[in-house]
């Protein structure tokens, strides 16, 4: 079973679907839980058709960038040195977490004389610079832009998730002719809108009668909650709204700091109970920071719009968030810092009707159906990995 977290759900996604292509898929991982590394996983397993080699030593935890870099260069070795016992490859898939793992494809690239498949899921060093934990022009600013540009020449093909992304990669090497743009699907084949009074986990946690506001997934500083949880301080009072906060990361601390009685801080739940929490919620919230259009690429709202549930959206005006909330008409949308704002809209939500929060959902789903499906983006990838590749039989 893939992390929690979306970029190995979706990676799960496209290695079912290409051994269903008729490839043989080999994929080369920690066997440390993303969020937790206390968590292990078996070493080697077949799973929906993929084999799956889970690398020891791989993780070593988030408390320091020493420890992440420790893990990531650990990772890395033994993902090289173990490709050497790969049959044949036909074509290398490599997304940009951990970040250094385009290091890897490229050193296995030459070795084995194959086609390198480029996801970026999110940019560095540009979100670290945004961030303000590298300076732009430092050494190691530098070094990782001078890597960028090696894995960007060297790619057969460069997927981005949206627009913004897309023109940031460009800006570093001109990748036009072979760089897609490829939104992430939403999991609708497993997340429904579950109604509230079925919902066994708004029975669990005594959510009844209260106007749920969620943030699910990861909790990191590229994503900020402050705004959200200064309005939750103020609300405290106000009986009819809890926020919940469901999922993992840094900024997690940041929310179990806050004892207000309002909010109820939950680990990432499993995979097979995710359509219960999400569909716990009324509203959820979405947040980027105001420097990451472009940088990340926030999929929670994928998965809140599945389940119908309206969105509450706080940061940059231009951003791919704020292009799908314009669509779809699905949402709110406020700026970082506007706490009046803020409390403002989670009071007029507590009065709002539920025909009102219902028909926004209403669009949010069938914007998901039409448009952010997993058969057709998941296929687009797909298709985008297999072009090129000199198929050998599985």
């Amino acid at each position: 079973m893939p992390d929690p977290a979306a970029v190995g759900q979706h990676i799960a996604d496209v290695a079912t679907a290409m051994v269903k292509r008729g490839y043989r898929v080999v994929v080369l991982t920690s066997a440390r839980g993303y969020d937790d590394p206390s968590v292990r996983y078996r070493h080697r397993e077949i799973r929906d058709g993929v084999e799956i080699i889970r690398l020891g030593a791989a993780s070593f935890g988030k408390r320091s960038i020493l420890m992440r870099l420790a893990g990531g260069f650990s990772f890395l070795t033994q993902t090289v040195v173990r490709s050497f016992g790969i049959s044949h490859i036909d074509a290398i898939l490599v997304s940009t977490s951990p970040p250094l793992a385009s290091l890897a494809a490229i050193a296995i690239s030459l070795v084995r004389a194959a086609p390198i498949k480029y996801w970026i899921m999110d940019l560095n060093p540009d979100q670290a610079i945004a961030m303000n934990m590298v300076v732009a022009d430092s050494r190691a600013a530098r070094a990782f832009n001078w890597l960028n540009r090696r894995i960007l020449s060297r790619a057969q093909s460069v997927i981005v998730l949206d627009r913004f992304m897309a023109e940031r990669v460009l800006r570093k090497l001109d990748v036009a002719s072979k760089l897609h743009v490829i939104a992430p699907w939403a999991h609708e084949e497993r997340l429904a809108d579950v109604p509230h009074d079925e919902n066994p986990f708004r029975r669990k946690h005594g959510l009844h009668g209260k106007l749920v506001i969620m943030y699910s997934g990861n909790h990191s500083p590229a994503n900020p909650l402050k705004t959200v949880l200064h309005a939750a301080e103020r609300l405290q009072n106000d009986p009819r709204i809890l926020f919940a906060f469901v999922g993992g990361g840094s900024g997690k601390r940041e929310v179990d700091a806050l004892r207000s009685r309002n909010i109820l801080s939950l680990p990432y739940q499993p995979l097979e109970e995710l359509r219960y929490s999400l569909a716990a919620a009324d509203v959820h919230l979405v947040t980027l920071g105001d420097a990451m259009a472009g940088i990340v690429h926030p999929c929670k709202i994928y998965g809140a719009m599945a389940v119908a549930r309206p969105v509450v959206f706080f940061g940059p005006a231009e951003c791919h968030i704020s292009d799908i909330l314009g669509r779809a008409n699905a949402g709110w949308k406020l700026r970082h810092g506007d706490i009046d704002g803020a409390v403002q809209l989670f009071q007029s939500l507590a009065s709002a009707s539920v025909i009102e929060l219902c028909s926004r959902g209403t669009r949010a789903r069938e914007f998901v159906t039409m448009e952010c499906g997993k058969e057709m983006l998941c296929g687009e990838l797909c298709d985008v990995i297999e072009s090129g590749v000199t198929k050998c039989a599985a």
